[in-house]
């Protein structure tokens, strides 16, 4: 899955240090979320969605999702017609 952690963070000017202290996770957990290696649990990402003032899916984008692509028209993950 990717993520726009990093952009979001840096737009308001926050250490990686700042953002793990306002969310009670380490640094080292941020820094495995924007690089990739770790998917947070979806209470911590409904948390970074909330600080940041967004929403989990302008946050987290999954790796085989592809808009406009056919089947892809509603949110990941829901129901299809």
């Amino acid at each position: 899955m990717r993520n726009r952690v990093k952009e979001f963070r840096a737009n308001r000017e926050w250490s990686q240090q700042h953002l793990a202290d306002e969310l009670g996770v380490s640094r080292q957990t941020i820094i495995s979320i924007e690089r990739g290696r770790f998917d947070p649990s979806l209470p911590l990402a409904f948390r970074l969605a909330s600080l940041f003032g967004s929403t989990i899916e302008d946050l987290f984008i999954p790796d085989d999702y592809s808009p406009g692509a056919p089947g892809t028209s509603q949110a990941p993950g829901a129901p299809q017609a």
